[in-house]
């Protein structure tokens, strides 16, 4: 029970105070901080329990960055997605720069490997990263073919639409106070994202 108990809190626009009206509606007394805790606890752990799960994404990447409010400032969520809208990978940082890009770049090259194509925005840290990594074979990758790295908004609508699906769900909660609990929690909202747009085999479930 507790451990599915945030599976709500992550897929839904509820705030821990109404999951813990409707908990106690069911016969569960529970403190929203409660909630807060488990939903912290246990939002990482639904998504690495399915990562061997996870189907494999398209080989052109569509790449950007949007705004996530903690602790009263702004932080940068990287965000990827393929040609048809699967979630490539997602980071959240408290920077906008070319190591912020490279650990983003990172975690989608570890568990995708290479695509053909990476659109990305004008931003040039971001294209540094990536020139970067590619010159000095970092992180045991080593670039077997060329991958075109290239800007264009129009084909980077796709991400800039999945934005507005994660932010939807984020807004209601009026800003993380700690950035911890909020790279935790973006992953279990990412995760449900995923489910949502089918991106798990369930067959031998």
């Amino acid at each position: 029970m507790l451990r599915y108990s945030p599976i709500p809190y992550l897929r839904f626009k509820l705030s821990y105070r109404d999951l813990a009206q409707i908990m106690g509606e069911l016969g569960v007394c529970v403190a929203p901080c409660t909630i807060l805790r488990w939903v912290v606890r246990y939002s990482v752990d639904f998504a690495e329990c399915w990562r061997d799960r996870e189907r494999a994404v398209g080989r052109s990447w569509r790449c950007d960055e949007t705004y996530i409010k903690v602790a009263g400032q702004w932080m940068y969520l990287y965000r990827a997605v393929d040609q048809r809208g699967k979630t490539v990978e997602s980071h959240l940082s408290r920077t906008r720069d070319i190591a912020a890009a490279k650990a983003f770049f990172r975690k989608a090259l570890k568990r995708h490997g290479q695509p053909r194509t990476i659109t990305l925005d004008g931003f040039e840290p971001t294209h540094s990263a990536l020139r970067r990594m590619g010159m000095r074979n970092e992180f045991n990758y080593r670039w077997e073919n060329p991958v075109k790295i290239r800007s264009c908004q129009y084909l980077n609508n796709v991400v800039e639409q999945d934005h507005r699906r994660i932010k939807s769900r984020v807004q209601p909660m009026l800003g993380f106070k700690k950035f911890y609990n909020a790279r935790r929690v973006i992953i279990g909202i990412e995760f449900f994202h995923k489910v949502h747009k089918d991106q798990f085999h369930l067959g031998s479930m």
